[in-house]
């Protein structure tokens, strides 16, 4: 499960995607990273509505073990654009 959130501009659909269990987690004190409610915490969703949302999605926010894998998976993205935070991968998308 994942929380995930969905912010739409007037040319982009950016969707910000976490792993449940990091939401409200700091990942790095020294870089004030956290998963923040405010950012990642629209609504509870599975895999497959996951995978829906970056099909539909023009920039992707991902953090998580769980997420970067299915993304990485499913052609979002290639391992070559995930970085790792304090051990926790993360890695964006834009589709041109």
């Amino acid at each position: 499960m994942f929380w995930s959130k969905i912010f739409n501009t007037k040319y982009d659909i950016l969707v910000a995607i976490c792993d449940k269990e990091l939401l409200e987690k700091t990942i790095d004190k020294r870089l004030n990273i956290k998963a923040k409610k405010e950012f990642y915490g629209g609504r509870l969703i599975d895999e497959k509505i996951a995978i829906k949302i970056m099909e539909k999605a023009t920039i992707g926010n991902l953090l998580g073990k769980k997420i970067v894998e299915l993304a990485e998976k499913n052609g979002f993205i290639t391992r070559e654009n995930i970085i790792l935070i304090n051990g926790v991968p993360h890695a964006q998308f834009v589709k041109l």
